[in-house]
């Protein structure tokens, strides 16, 4: 599978839906708040203009030629410094477990590597349905750092995960 990572488009919308339904795991509620953010965020340009503000949520999917398999949101997380968070990761169920969602994943941090970011975050539910996704980010290197009981709903916690995208003596790179 020939896999190229880049950024989204509008034209990707539809298929980015599709992604999101498909993986059975998010809400009809997230579904629409993932896909209010890509209208905000994602233009033709698919990349800031230069000397524009970084956006707050940037999209990366990969391609198998135009055929979207995968994507990720992150953004700055607000009132930090170097710390991000990792909003959306959704790949194409009949992909997973090819390397698709781990591609995204490497290439969202070593953008941010790039940009000084030192941390990225991501939140995730107890449920028993996310037990693939929790164990997906183990395997990517994220650690769980903290957990709210009954956040989401009775029984089903906030689970945040990090991965440290620098040392914290130095600066440098991790990985």
């Amino acid at each position: 599978m020939q896999i190229r990572l880049g950024p989204l488009r509008p034209r990707d919308r539809a298929r980015v839906a599709e992604l999101l339904v498909s993986t059975r795991v998010f809400s009809d509620e997230e579904v629409t708040v993932a896909l209010q953010l890509f209208d905000v965020s994602v233009d033709d340009r698919g990349v800031p203009s230069s000397g524009a503000p970084a956006p707050d949520y940037e999209f990366t999917g990969a391609f198998e030629g135009e055929r979207l398999l995968g994507y990720a949101c992150a953004g700055p997380t607000p009132a930090t410094d170097g710390t991000f968070d990792l909003y959306w990761l959704a790949v194409d169920p009949a992909v997973q477990g090819k390397g698709v969602g781990r591609r995204i994943v490497h290439d969202v941090e070593r953008q941010l590597r790039e940009r000084g970011a030192r941390m990225l975050l991501v939140e995730t539910s107890s449920r028993p349905d996310y037990s693939k996704t929790r164990a997906f980010y183990a395997r990517c290197g994220y650690t769980e750092s903290a957990r709210i009981r009954d956040f989401y709903a009775p029984a089903d916690d906030r689970i945040m995960l990090t991965t440290r995208l620098t040392t914290r003596e130095r600066g440098a790179a991790t990985r």
